[in-house]
């Protein structure tokens, strides 16, 4: 029997640019350096039973990312998470580890959407961000180019708008599932905002199962 689990975890600067192929492989290694007991596929190339939620685009920072693994056996949470905590490399920080449904459905198909801060490292005018946003959601469509092909990106647009705190940032809730996922660098491209004069950082996936997003 399998038991499955699921981690909550951060990504932080020191894997900044590390490509979301590569964490697959971290969590690998991790979990083989910790000597938990992996629950593999079937087939002629068995591989251990891992599931990551959205992908993170390469230089995005997150507070919250997910991934899902399987053992053979079932094992207590706070033992679990003080064991990979202790086989992490830097950059990597587990913030939680829940036991979910074995039956669930693979958590790429759960995931509906994503919740980005987005932080300036340039001094911006607000109130022209402010008229830009107001006018971008006004618009009916927002046709693109993405590799090649046209897409609408409006309706990838769940909310957005400036929380003026200390710092001020743009918050953005953006869809996220398969063929119909919204990109904050996008976003910023249709409000005339470089993205290398931002930070972003994903704060929170949404699972189909939330039935509230909370703003």
């Amino acid at each position: 029997m399998n038991y499955r689990y699921r981690i909550n975890y951060s990504k932080k600067e020191g894997m900044r640019y590390t490509s979301n192929l590569d964490i697959h492989k971290m969590w690998e290694r991790t979990f083989r350096r910790a000597k938990l007991p992996l629950a593999y596929s079937q087939g002629f190339h068995p591989q251990p039973k891992i599931q990551q939620a959205s992908p993170l685009p390469l230089g995005f920072l997150s507070d919250y990312e997910i991934v899902d693994f399987f053992l053979d056996q079932e094992m207590d949470l706070s033992i679990l998470i003080n064991t990979l905590r202790n086989s992490l490399p830097s950059g990597i920080v587990v913030n939680s580890i829940i036991q979910v449904d074995l039956l669930e459905p693979a958590l790429q198909t759960q995931t509906i959407a994503s919740e980005y801060h987005i932080y300036f490292l340039e001094e911006f005018d607000i109130k022209i961000i402010v008229e830009r946003i107001q006018e971008l959601k006004s618009k009916e469509n927002i046709n693109r180019i993405r590799r090649g092909k046209s897409y609408d990106l409006r309706p990838l647009i769940i909310d957005l708008e400036i929380k003026q705190e200390d710092p001020c940032f743009l918050k953005m809730f953006l869809k996220s599932k398969d063929n119909a996922t919204g990109r904050p660098e996008e976003v910023l491209s249709e409000l005339n905002i470089p993205v290398e004069f931002t930070r972003i950082i994903r704060k929170k996936i949404i699972l189909a199962n939330e039935l509230v997003v909370n703003k």
